[in-house]
């Protein structure tokens, strides 16, 4: 507790959040200068190219920092899905639905399972690929806030969940078709044929689960919820705080069952372009995994939410003609003027990093060094494992990530005979763990700035110090899950041994 009142007091006397962010960019900047000085290049293990450090105060750099300006800005993926996802959840928080909800299901649900759920929830919420972390940690603080709950704990919970455990799952998700992908295009260049498939991973991910949901769900309870202490809505926004959760009225739960039905009509019809096997929103082959279903999952679930909302607004009289619609929606991109704001500076950040090439220096010269070390059998892996949590901290994408680490470890443990599946298994924990602590992560700002509207003196300390309980706690308890999973010889996919 003492380490974490540390990090949080250092944390939070950094510059405000969008200061920081200009500062990081400044010193990317100089540090692309000072290191180009020495004509530093590597590499690149997947084009097999030459690649340098790109130097910021050069010509170039000049004009890719004025030129990349806006788009940096308006092409920042998480910009726009934020944005978007608002106006469907905004929307139906404008109205009440989603009050109403919360006071209907989740508030008459057993209390000491609502954590528990919310884990489930946002680890599960993967599917949805990063939808989810738009969803599920400002839901999560509006239940323990109802609750009477310390909201930046439902908060921490839900983040948890949706960042620390996007690997895992109780189903094949995008991610494990992307990876697989990648670790089949290296395998196969040092045995032909080899196929690494989506659910090679499958048996772990399942476990991985229950393990993060029962262990986040102590976190929570005993270490995060202590630490906060009571919540003092003095310092919250007075739209927040003041939401107070009266009982149901019958027109409410008419509102209610209302957009029940039409979710349910909606899903039906999304259903109906997706269950059959010539189904519109499958895959080429017939697939669902990848498919446009899957890929255009954020619209879908945009229509979802405004579908739902306007069926409750039109029952409870909250909307009376079509004008109320796009009002509600201007109302809640209101509460998002902070983020807005914060992303311009954090989208320059990392787009300098990115075109610096520093990223890339730091995957390569750090794989070279733990291939140097020399270890072998479960030592060398366990290092393979803390070498992708720390390279996770500036390489927030998994499968660019992993697209760097992949040609250079799988065909290294393919000669030790260890399956490519197995060292792809390795780096997904490694990758998902540290996911809620990287100021890479484009959602942090998102995260940050909802923390702040229910404390304003939340900063970067505060949302760092929450999250790395979690983080260091479930990379050790994960690893120590893969070494007893591998030492017991338990398949980690259908068929996947450890050993080729």
């Amino acid at each position: 507790m003492r380490m974490l009142d540390v990090v949080e007091r250092a944390g939070n006397k950094l510059p405000h959040p969008f200061m920081l962010f200009v500062y990081l960019a400044l010193f990317i900047i100089v540090a692309s200068w000072v290191i180009s000085l020495f004509n530093v290049t590597v590499v690149h293990p997947g084009t097999g190219e030459e690649v340098a450090i790109q130097n910021m105060i050069s010509e170039d750099g000049l004009i890719f920092i004025l030129s990349s300006m806006l788009t940096n800005f308006t092409g920042f993926a998480p910009l726009g899905l934020v944005l978007v996802m608002m106006f469907g959840i905004g929307l139906a928080q404008k109205v009440g639905l989603i009050e109403t909800f919360m006071k209907k299901t989740i508030l008459n649900a057993p209390k000491r399972f609502v954590t528990f759920a919310i884990i489930g929830t946002g680890v599960i919420g993967n599917l949805a690929s990063d939808a989810a972390f738009v969803i599920i940690p400002p839901l999560a603080a509006m239940v323990f806030y109802a609750l009477g709950r310390h909201p930046l704990a439902g908060m921490s919970a839900g983040f948890a969940g949706v960042g620390a455990g996007f690997t895992a799952n109780f189903f094949i998700a995008g991610t494990d078709a992307l990876l697989a992908g990648i670790s089949t295009e290296v395998a196969q260049t040092i045995e032909e044929g080899l196929v690494v498939t989506p659910v090679d991973n499958w048996f772990f991910m399942i476990a991985s689960v229950v393990m993060l949901m029962v262990v986040g769900t102590i976190i929570t309870e005993k270490v995060i919820e202590p630490r906060l202490g009571k919540y003092n809505p003095r310092y919250g926004e007075k739209g927040i705080v003041d939401q107070k959760l009266e009982d149901v009225t019958a027109q409410e739960t008419r509102g209610l069952r209302n957009a029940g039905i039409a979710g349910l009509i909606y899903a039906a019809l999304i259903a109906l372009l997706v269950v059959p096997t010539n189904g519109v929103l499958r895959g080429e082959e017939g697939t669902i995994v990848p498919s446009p279903f899957l890929s255009n999952i954020i619209p879908i679930i945009l229509f979802f939410f405004i579908i739902i909302a306007i069926a409750y607004g039109m029952t409870v009289g909250k909307i009376k003609s079509t004008k109320h619609v796009p009002e509600y929606m201007a109302d809640a991109m209101k509460d998002m003027s902070g983020y807005i704001v914060l992303i311009f500076a954090a989208s320059q950040f990392i787009a300098y990093f990115n075109w610096s090439n520093i990223g890339v220096w730091i995957a390569v010269s750090g794989a070279e060094f733990l291939t140097n070390m020399n270890f072998t059998g479960m030592g060398v892996i366990v290092g393979f494992i803390i070498l992708a949590a720390i390279l996770n901290l500036f390489i927030f994408s998994g499968s660019a990530q992993w697209a760097l680490m992949a040609p250079i470890f799988i065909p290294m443990f393919m000669v030790l005979e260890y399956n490519p599946a197995f060292v792809q298994l390795a780096y997904r924990i490694a990758d998902s763990s540290t996911n809620i602590i990287t100021p890479m992560n484009p959602y942090v700002p998102m995260v940050l700035a909802f923390m702040k509207r229910y404390d304003n003196r939340a900063g970067f300390g505060t949302l760092f110090s929450i999250m790395l309980p979690y983080a260091l706690i479930f990379l050790g308890l994960w690893i120590l899950m893969f070494i007893i999973w591998t030492l017991v010889g338990i398949p980690i996919g259908p068929g996947v041994e450890m050993k080729l």
